[in-house]
């Protein structure tokens, strides 16, 4: 659990009165529920996204299916395009998305176990950034949440 990560973005948001989305594919939701496991969340969450499959970063974010068959959904190109969709699709103003291959299976040789593409918008700019982690499944979901969250402080300090 990312306390003090999910307080700190909680008080930024709230200062900014900006609302946050997630889009997350590899998580699988642990992003929305550390930020919603927090009482008051509702003041600066507004929505996550979980885009397991490929139809639903098409159907649920509006990703480019054309974006999914040239890069693949582990990709600097599908990350950017599901952040921009969460804003998009909700009334947030940052999202954080994420994609990966958490393993065991799903890896190849330009894409090994623990590939992560993250990508934030912040005030319309899109910025991503490819992670490689280690460890098991859990280990590798932990860290790219804890990574998504990071960044995405990084990114509104300037606020």
């Amino acid at each position: 659990m990312n306390t003090e990560l999910v307080t700190e973005l909680a008080e930024k948001l709230t200062r900014l009165n900006w609302m946050l989305a997630t889009a997350e594919s590899c998580t699988g939701g642990m992003i929305s529920a550390q930020c919603t496991d927090m009482a008051g969340s509702s003041a600066w969450f507004d929505c996550g996204f979980v885009s397991y499959s490929n139809h639903a970063k098409t159907h649920l974010l509006g990703v480019d299916s054309k974006l999914l068959l040239q890069h693949g959904a582990v990709s600097q190109a599908v990350a950017m395009a599901m952040a921009q969709g969460a804003v998009a699709r909700s009334q947030a103003h940052v999202s954080l998305a994420v994609t990966g291959i958490a393993g065991p299976g799903g890896a190849t040789l330009d894409k090994p176990v623990g590939t992560v593409w993250l990508a934030w918008v912040v005030d319309g700019e899109v910025i991503s950034e490819r992670q490689q982690f280690s460890g098991d499944r859990q280990s590798i979901r932990h860290a790219t949440t804890a990574h998504a969250l990071v960044g995405l402080l990084a990114r509104l300090s300037r606020w």
